[in-house]
């Protein structure tokens, strides 16, 4: 992207009807670490790809708790969404207090979208720069929603934010269809799988991913290092315990390139030494 005569106000309309301070900041959301999220019918599991920029630094927290029955995963600017994460607490709090009752996940994902949206009609403010996943359950069940800085909001069975999340999607497109009876544990077990995919050619450990669960009984929680590891463990001796596919074709790939060898040859078998059909006497 290219700085234009457009994009120095979040307010000015390009010619092709663009936002350009609105699209930079959902590329601002493409170059952060990856965040994943997946829903069955009884839970929903976060999880993040941990990435520092440098061997001396530690990692930027992506796991935020915002309620006992809501968590979010973010990519982008981690600042950002550190305002966002209180501001959700806040209504969280407000809520409980007037009406002794959670929050419900789509009200609060719309209060975000409201307030993201905001920002993006005034000239003295900017968009957030930070996409968040929004996992929670209430009376309607688990829910996923993902807030975008341009204040749209979308519901989703499985998706993936953040650089390289790609290949994670490609893989939650392969298996979706089967996350809604998935167990706790074999839910877990996609959300590292469609971690391990976007991180192409590094080693999945609990150092360089983070893991949260809440479901309809169970309240959210992050996992630590020393739970999630076990679970990366049991991951790598699954994958280990799967058999290797078989060199040998199966029979009804022979049968069928025998019956295409001898309709090649105009119903003439040709022998297995190559010498073809032997000539006619004259």
């Amino acid at each position: 992207m290219f700085r234009n005569q457009y994009d120095t106000d979040v307010t000015t309309w390009s010619p092709a009807g663009r936002l350009h301070q609105v699209e930079y900041a959902m590329e601002a959301v493409k170059q952060g670490s990856a965040a994943i999220g997946l829903r069955s019918k009884t839970h929903v599991v976060l999880a993040t790809v941990n990435k520092a920029s440098s061997e001396l630094l530690s990692h930027q927290k992506k796991l935020f708790k915002i309620d006992n029955h809501i968590g979010i995963a973010m990519a982008g600017l981690t600042a950002d969404g550190r305002v966002l994460s209180r501001y959700m607490r806040s209504e969280c709090i407000n809520h409980n207090f007037i009406y002794e009752s959670p929050l419900p996940v789509g009200r609060l994902v719309v209060k975000v979208a409201d307030k993201a949206q905001v920002c993006t009609q005034r000239s003295w403010k900017r968009p957030y720069g930070v996409g968040l996943l929004v996992a929670g359950t209430d009376e309607t069940g688990p829910h996923l929603y993902q807030n975008c800085p341009s204040g749209n909001y979308f519901e989703y069975q499985a998706f993936a934010i953040g650089s390289r999340s790609q290949a994670a999607k490609t893989y939650l497109e392969r298996k979706y269809e089967t996350f809604m009876e998935c167990t706790k544990e074999q839910l877990i077990r996609h959300a590292l799988f469609a971690v391990k995919e976007s991180l192409q050619e590094e080693e999945l450990t609990s150092s360089n991913c983070g893991l949260a669960i809440v479901g309809i009984d169970d309240k959210f929680e992050i996992l630590d290092q020393k739970k999630l590891q076990a679970y990366i463990d049991s991951l790598e001796d699954a994958t280990k315990e799967e058999p290797a596919p078989a060199d040998e074709e199966p029979a009804h790939v022979e049968e069928a390139a025998a019956l295409l060898t001898r309709e090649s040859s105009g119903g003439v078998e040709i022998p297995a030494d190559g010498d073809g059909p032997a000539p006619m006497e004259t």
